[in-house]
C-alpha cells in the first residue's frame, strides 16, 4: 500500500485538489457535507489503482486526474447513500454525515457528488470511459438493490452472495482499473487490468465481510457488527450457519431478524463463525480472488507500478491480521 502511494503521490495530490474544488458549491450545505465525508480521506483505493492502471499501462494521460477523481466521487457518494439505507453511525471513524445534517441531506448530496462525477468524465474527452463508469454505476445501484432484496435469506446461496460482491463493489473497482489504463491512451492492458480490478474488488469486500465479525472500527471504517445488526446475510454467516448445529441455525435465524435481536448476540455470532471454521473459510475465499488479481498482472509488463497493484492485492487480504 505505502509503495503504491509513494509511486502516485504527485497524481494523488492533484486528484485532491480537483476533489476538494469540485465539492465546492454556493449552496452552503453541499460543501459543508461534502467536504466533511470527502475530507475524512479513506483509504482512496479506487483512484489509487486509476492511476496506478494508467502508470501500468503506459503513463498518466490528460484526462486521467479527472477520472481518478470521478471515481471516487462515484464511491463517496454510494457511501452517503449506503449509511441511510444502513442507518450506520459510523463511517471512515467519524460520524455518519447522515447523522449530522440528517437523512435527506445525506441523499441530495449523494446526488450531487453523482453529477460531479458525471462532469468530470465528460471531461475526460473519451465516450469510452464514459459508457464505462456510468455502466459500473448502473450496476452498483443494481447490486445494493439487490442486497436489500436477500436481506433476510439465510439459504443464500454462495453464488447469489457473490453476484452481490461483484455488482455492489467489485463492479466499480474493474472499472476504475480499465478506465485508468484507457486514459494513459492503451487499450491493449484494459482487459488485464480490468480482470485484476474485479477480483481485487470481490477480495477486499469479503475481507471487509469478515471483519465485521471481529475486525476493529479503524479498519473497516465503520462500527463492528453493523452488517450483523443489519441482518445483513454475508459470506461468514452462510458457511457458520450451513455447518452448524440445529440449535445454531435456530440461532442465526432469530439473530439475524433485527428485531428480534439482544445485546449478547453478536459475541455469539463471532464465537459460532470462529468455531465452525467459517472465518477461514471466508479468508480462504479473499485469498483466492487476491490470487486471481495478481495472475491477470501477468498479462503487463514488468513495471513498479505493476508490483504496486500486485503488493495491493496482499494488502486487501492483510488487513484480517
Amino acid at each position: 500500500m505505502e509503495r503504491l502511494q509513494a509511486l502516485v503521490s504527485e497524481d494523488m495530490a492533484a486528484v485532491e485538489q480537483l476533489l476538494a474544488a469540485r465539492a465546492a458549491s454556493p449552496v452552503a450545505m453541499i460543501p459543508d457535507l461534502s467536504g466533511y465525508i470527502v475530507s475524512a480521506g479513506g483509504k482512496r483505493l479506487r483512484p489509487l489503482v486509476t492511476l496506478a492502471s494508467a502508470h501500468a499501462a503506459g503513463g498518466v494521460g490528460p484526462g486521467t486526474h479527472a477520472l481518478a477523481a470521478a471515481v471516487e466521487f462515484i464511491h463517496t457518494a454510494t457511501l452517503l447513500h449506503d449509511d441511510v439505507v444502513d442507518e450506520s453511525k459510523l463511517r471512515r471513524g467519524k460520524a455518519a454525515a447522515k447523522s449530522v445534517w440528517g437523512n435527506s441531506a445525506s441523499i441530495l448530496v449523494g446526488d450531487f457528488l453523482f453529477a460531479r462525477a458525471f462532469t468530470l468524465m465528460v471531461e475526460t474527452g473519451s465516450l469510452e470511459i464514459l459508457d464505462i463508469l456510468s455502466h459500473a454505476s448502473t450496476v452498483i445501484a443494481e447490486g445494493e438493490v439487490r442486497q436489500l432484496a436477500a436481506q433476510g435469506r439465510l439459504d443464500l446461496p454462495t453464488e447469489e452472495y457473490l453476484a452481490i460482491v461483484e455488482a455492489k463493489t467489485a463492479a466499480l473497482f474493474e472499472a476504475a482499473a480499465r478506465a485508468g489504463a484507457l486514459s494513459s491512451g492503451s487499450a491493449t492492458a484494459a482487459d488485464a487490468l480490468a480482470a485484476y480490478g474485479k477480483n481485487l474488488g470481490l477480495a477486499f469486500q469479503i475481507v471487509d465481510d469478515v471483519l465485521d465479525y471481529g475486525g476493529t472500527t479503524q479498519v473497516i471504517g465503520k462500527s463492528v457488527g453493523d452488517d450483523f445488526r443489519e441482518g445483513k446475510v454475508t459470506l461468514p454467516v452462510v458457511i457458520a450457519r450451513r455447518r452448524g448445529s440445529p440449535e445454531d441455525k435456530a440461532f442465526w435465524d432469530r439473530a439475524l431478524d433485527p428485531a428480534r435481536q439482544d445485546e449478547s448476540d453478536l459475541a455469539r455470532a463471532i464465537r459460532l463463525i470462529r468455531a465452525t471454521g467459517a472465518a477461514e473459510a471466508t479468508i480462504a475465499e479473499a485469498q483466492a480472488y487476491a490470487g486471481l488479481a495478481r495472475q491477470a498482472l501477468g498479462a503487463l509488463p514488468p513495471s513498479p507500478h505493476r508490483q504496486a497493484l500486485c503488493d495491493l492485492a496482499d494488502y486487501c487480504v492483510s488487513r484480517l491480521n
